[in-house]
């Protein structure tokens, strides 16, 4: 006669698959198994792999770069901060990165923030203001994703170098800009280059906010700006966050952007000397790993505290209820 109780082996018996699971209810399962929580570990450890090398030798003698491998460090340890201090503050050649460090602060700061704060505004009103012409606004914004940077660099270069004319009536005459000046060219130019896939995914975000909500506040006799800062604002901060990561990492690790519409050695950023070091002759190349490092140093922190953002962001609006 049974009790009515169950044995421990029965209760940690694995529940069969349900009747009727779909292939992405299966998935989840697997990835949330212990299975799967060791094969994410293993995946992250050999990603990080390159990353750890990279790290163990910009801390290495230089002798030792030349002569061994990285790995070699943990049966013969040998550590020095000659190397960073060399990259940064050195007036040789290979150095005084510390400059274009700054350089690339100033770039990265205003090539995000601007593209961004017009995004959000533009995808805003393509969301929630009726106007005549925004579908086909909204279709020409999102056809200018597909256009080559390339493609678009000369006619912009033309633009600050020559101004814009119209047979001999000139519209805006030439920027003439010099020196420091330049980085001006190189904001404008990452933020005409952000703006379209950041308007795309914010009014993806905000068109899935609730009707009621935006019509509630027209109600209380909120003004489309009022709406917009206290309303929608404080709802899309992930997405905001999403999107301006990813601007980072763009701006931070471009290359061609700031040396074409850079004035030259004043506003080179950080890439353009890790170029120059990884060049055809490679004079700096055991100076590289240190100099890399810098560069990937700052990205790698932005992520690390703005992840939680961005991964609440990427999952915004994926679900509903």
């Amino acid at each position: 006669m049974s009790t009515g109780t169950t044995s421990p082996d029965t209760e940690a018996a694995p529940k069969p698959p349900a009747i009727g699971e779909s292939r992405g209810d299966r998935l989840r399962r697997v990835l949330g198994s212990r299975l799967g929580s060791v094969l994410a570990i293993v995946i992250a450890a050999v990603w990080t792999v390159p990353t750890l090398g990279l790290f163990i030798s910009s801390l290495r003698p230089e002798d030792d770069i030349r002569e061994t491998g990285w790995w070699t460090i943990f049966s013969n340890p040998s550590f020095t901060l000659d190397t960073y201090n060399y990259v940064l503050y050195s007036t040789s050649q290979g150095g005084g990165l510390i400059r274009n460090l700054i350089n690339t602060v100033v770039i990265t700061i205003p090539g995000v923030l601007v593209p961004v704060a017009f995004a959000a505004m533009a995808a805003y009103a393509l969301a929630w203001i009726d106007f005549r012409g925004r579908n086909l606004l909204y279709l020409a914004i999102f056809a200018l994703q597909v256009v080559p940077l390339q493609l678009a660099l000369i006619p912009l270069l033309s633009f600050f170098s020559q101004g814009l004319h119209i047979g001999s009536v000139t519209i805006m005459p030439a920027w003439e800009l010099s020196g420091v000046e330049t980085i001006v060219q190189v904001w404008i130019a990452h933020s005409i280059f952000g703006l379209p896939l950041a308007i795309f995914l914010l009014h993806n975000f905000m068109r899935e906010l609730p009707a009621d909500v935006m019509e509630a506040a027209r109600i209380d006799g909120a003004s489309h700006s009022q709406i917009f800062r206290q309303v929608v604002l404080p709802l899309v901060t992930p997405a905001l966050a999403s999107i301006g990561i990813f601007q980072f990492l763009w701006v931070w690790n471009d290359f061609l952007v700031g040396r074409t519409f850079g004035g030259g050695e004043s506003t080179r950023p950080l890439t353009a000397v890790l170029g120059d070091m990884a060049g055809t002759w490679g004079f700096s190349w055991t100076r590289l790993p240190a100099a890399a490092f810098i560069a990937i140093i700052v990205p790698l922190v932005v992520f690390l505290l703005l992840q939680r953002y961005f991964v609440r962001g990427l999952l915004a609006g994926s679900v509903k209820g």
